[in-house]
């Protein structure tokens, strides 16, 4: 078997160090400096991100004579600083009529807004006067007339009809003595005293 294949230097776990490379050494971008330049310095206003390389005589003496707003009125600065506080985002005010023209202070116009399916028009999330009057029931309270057979638009004396007659029907005297609805007359039976508790009958 020949080791010195080419094959196995594919396949060999242990690969072969690499020359270490020194890093570049960026040398001070201050005129006639030959010093490296081992210290960042900003550019200013409008270069965000961007730096100057300096030795540190040369950002000692680039920072202190460093402005971000030179060249800017006091208006200007002033505006810049309220932005600030928002994250230089745009924003709008809050008030009753959010779709009012003008409302938003980014130049959209929400009154432009074309809804194809309806979804957002006033009467599309307002309830109808007649599902309004409905009465409200909680979860037990609706599991409870499921139980009699009702649905939530049942008052007192359809409850209480519903549960004399399921109460005659399934009654174990009723039926001759059988008693294999007795679980669905104890099911109806604690639905309408739940039902009395909750002073909806």
């Amino acid at each position: 078997m020949n080791l010195n294949s080419p094959i196995f230097d594919r396949i060999r776990t242990k690969s072969r160090p690499q020359p270490r490379q020194e890093p570049t050494q960026i040398r001070c971008e201050f005129p006639g400096c030959t010093l490296p330049g081992e210290h960042r310095a900003p550019m200013g206003r409008l270069r965000e991100g961007q730096y100057f390389c300096f030795c540190i005589e040369h950002v000692r003496e680039y920072n202190a004579s460093y402005n971000y707003f030179q060249g800017m009125t006091d208006n200007d600065v002033a505006k810049y600083q309220k932005e600030a506080v928002i994250g230089h985002r745009p924003t709008w005010t809050m008030g009753v009529n959010r779709t009012a023209r003008g409302f938003r202070e980014d130049g959209v116009d929400p009154a432009g807004f074309k809804d194809d399916l309806g979804m957002f028009r006033a009467r599309s999330y307002r309830r109808p006067a007649a599902e309004a009057a409905k009465p409200r029931y909680g979860v037990a309270a609706m599991k409870a007339l499921t139980n009699l057979g009702l649905d939530d638009t049942a008052d007192a004396e359809t409850i209480k009809a519903r549960y004399k007659e399921l109460v005659k029907r399934l009654h174990p005297d009723a039926n001759g003595g059988d008693r294999s609805r007795e679980d669905k007359l104890r099911e109806i039976i604690q639905a309408y005293n739940y039902l009395r508790s909750a002073k909806l009958v």
